[in-house]
């Protein structure tokens, strides 16, 4: 959803772009912080039971990841490295969000299913990016999937929070359910996508040829 409405954003993220420019703060700095926020966000809150603290800490630090992109394309500065850090930094953070609703459920929550979905969130979510980053290492592509990056986390935080400011737990749950599942099947027509490809590959090496 972030990416769909990224014009939008930034616009808004704009002024904090420009200002930190001028203040000599770099593209990789803003990464790195930003997903020191995210996870301090959600490894000390969550486990803590504060949700919606933890929710709103981690929002406003996902914004780095708009604001670290518009400052290296405002200042020219785009590079191999600059990408690689961001997409690494950005498992970690997500990692780190699910990583904290685990705990909460291992010590908070008191519920080993919905501490077993969040671990499925967390392996899902990072196999379905290593498998679009793997295909396309060899050569293919595997930009599909229900559950894309941007939509699994902003869900989890809108529900995550909605749920702590109503009381109302049964959001959190509802969405833990909708990723594990949609990760997973993510993750399914990934695998399947690059089979076709690779199948296509094999049956047809050279289709120019003739």
């Amino acid at each position: 959803m972030l990416d769909r409405f990224r014009a939008f954003w930034t616009k808004v993220v704009a002024p904090v772009a420009h200002l930190l420019i001028r203040l000599g703060v770099s593209a990789d700095v803003v990464t790195l912080v930003g997903t020191i926020g995210v996870c301090a966000g959600a490894l000390v809150f969550y486990p803590q039971g504060e949700l919606l603290i933890g929710t709103l800490v981690i929002t406003a630090f996902v914004f780095s990841d708009l604001v670290d992109g518009y400052m290296a394309r405002t200042t020219g500065r785009s590079s191999s490295f600059g990408a690689f850090l961001d997409s690494t930094l950005d498992r970690i953070g997500d990692g780190a969000i699910f990583a904290g609703l685990a705990l909460y459920f291992a010590w908070e929550g008191d519920s080993r299913l919905y501490l077993v979905l969040s671990l499925i969130c967390l392996v899902m979510g990072s196999v379905t990016s290593y498998a679009r980053a793997r295909a396309e290492g060899l050569g293919y592509t595997a930009k599909v999937g229900i559950a894309e990056r941007a939509d699994r986390l902003v869900a989890i935080l809108v529900m995550t929070g909605l749920g702590a400011i109503f009381d109302l737990p049964v959001l959190m749950h509802v969405a833990l359910w909708a990723l594990a599942i949609a990760s997973t099947v993510t993750v399914v027509q990934r695998i399947w996508v690059v089979r076709q490809q690779a199948l296509a590959a094999v049956t047809d090496p050279n289709p120019s040829a003739g």
